[in-house]
């Protein structure tokens, strides 16, 4: 990729604008003076922040849109016959996917740490923000979810530090300048395009190898050391659950159904104390990998205690929306069965009646390469509720729907209906009319079934008037 094709730019378009990756983009981008317009199908929270930047944002996805542009962007979401895209590609204008941007942006930082794995890349990367953020350090972020504290899902600073969560999809994390690679686990997901396990294994090895400075990796992650075998040149730095890495918890204690306190070890050491105000035993190996990675860019012990004892969770990892009747509602944006598996053995632990998973199937690959495996971890809750699938950027080639995961779950029910929100709508109405006082309800999945934890509260809300 060119790294030079910012310089004569100056206006550039944003296909999709609203897009939790896309939006820090347009920040860093228009902190620097760059003339920025977008377009977007849906109005947002985003698409007003993006708004109130000044940027002119087109609802609805046309050709003339791109009009006056000198560079185009756009998300992998984009389908290949979305007309804004097939003008921008007939227009002569450089179009560049939204990877190949941020991997530009990243060029222009001296030191970044790119967080990488299967699962954990956005509760992570968050946590790293909050704690160097909160310390002062005036950095730039870009994070595939929203953070609080700083109302988004990036940050555009002045100084050469940026923390950039790496995606593997498509190889997309390939065209990163990398710094320090954080590597969080490794494991078998967007089979549609890697086929199998061990091209993943290479994916995530080719990463390592472009890290300048230091790798970060889970030494108890048996895919993630595969990936690391014989590769020198660079800091290697070890975390994980175990004390035979470099960096691990020890005296866990649960203090609270939500709060975890632990001590974070390095090199044998007590490092500093961590209050941890979200559930979850991989969330704690989360906020080991975050100090590790967090240190390594120049934040302080008290820093990091201070970081991670303010970090109340990324937007939509398990988060809570709100409780009527002693029925309680938190949405995560877990979409792999091993992510799954984690939320709800979580939730197990968490001291309530029943623990619902409301599912949306995102892409019929995903759904149908690893259907046990879904089957599996979402029988871990007591209530099974499932969306119809979600085809995201693909289209239905197989044939397959939410009735092929249904049959693998017991005792599950299942809403196939084609108009999507009626398909919502019943699913929300089933909740709300079975879910008892003592109930814990999670919506799971990266589409946006977060609506449905919504319209969950809201009939809850009117039953009880």
């Amino acid at each position: 990729m060119d790294k030079q094709i910012l310089n004569d730019k100056k206006h550039i378009h944003f296909i999709g604008i609203g897009g939790s990756g896309m939006y820090p983009l347009a920040q860093i981008l228009h902190s620097q003076g760059y003339f920025l317009t977008g377009s977007d199908n849906n109005e947002t929270e985003t698409l007003k922040a993006v708004r109130d930047m000044g940027i002119k944002v087109f609802l609805g996805q046309r050709a003339e849109n791109i009009e006056g542009a000198d560079l185009i962007v756009h998300t992998a979401a984009i389908l290949p016959d979305n007309p804004e895209l097939i003008a921008a590609k007939a227009s002569g204008v450089p179009v560049l996917e939204r990877s190949e941007l941020l991997g530009i942006i990243t060029e222009l930082h001296k030191d970044t740490v790119c967080v990488s794995g299967t699962h954990g890349k956005t509760t992570v990367t968050s946590m790293i923000t909050q704690i160097l953020v909160m310390q002062g350090m005036d950095i730039s972020s870009v994070i595939g979810g929203k953070l609080p504290l700083i109302h988004g899902s990036g940050i555009a600073g002045k100084s050469g530090t940026m923390i950039c969560e790496a995606c593997e999809f498509q190889d997309h994390f390939l065209n990163l300048s990398v710094g320090t690679a954080v590597i969080l686990n490794v494991d078998e997901d967007h089979l549609d395009y890697f086929k199998n396990l061990e091209n993943i294994v290479r994916s995530f090895r080719k990463f390592a190898e472009n890290a300048s400075k230091a790798v970060i990796y889970n030494g108890d992650d048996e895919n993630s050391r595969k990936a690391l075998e014989g590769i020198s040149g660079k800091k290697i730095v070890t975390f994980g659950r175990s004390p035979k890495n470099d960096w691990y918890p020890e005296n866990i204690r649960r203090t609270g159904r939500m709060c975890t306190e632990f001590t974070i070890m390095h090199g044998g050491k007590p490092f500093c104390e961590a209050v941890l105000n979200i559930p979850g035993e991989h969330n704690i190996v989360n906020a080991v990998a975050a100090a590790a990675a967090a240190y390594g860019a120049g934040a302080s012990p008290e820093g990091i205690t201070e970081g991670l004892k303010a970090f109340n969770g990324a937007g939509r990892r398990f988060e809570k929306y709100g409780e009527v009747n002693g029925i309680t509602v938190v949405d995560d944006y877990a979409h792999h069965p091993a992510e799954i598996s984690a939320v709800l053995k979580t939730a197990k632990t968490l001291d309530f009646k029943r623990v619902w998973a409301v599912h949306q199937p995102f892409t019929f690959s995903r759904t149908e390469f690893l259907l046990d495996d879904f089957a599996k971890a979402l029988s871990i809750a007591d209530v099974v509720v499932l969306t119809a699938i979600m085809g995201g950027r693909e289209k239905n080639v197989t044939g397959i729907h939410t009735k092929a995961l249904a049959d693998k779950i017991p005792g599950s029910i299942y809403f196939d209906e084609e108009e999507h929100d009626a398909n919502f709508e019943l699913t929300a109405e089933y909740a709300a009319e079975h879910a008892e006082s003592g109930d814990l309800i999670i919506t799971l999945g990266c589409g946006d079934v977060n609506k449905v934890s919504r319209r969950i509260l809201k009939l809850l809300e009117e039953k009880s008037r």
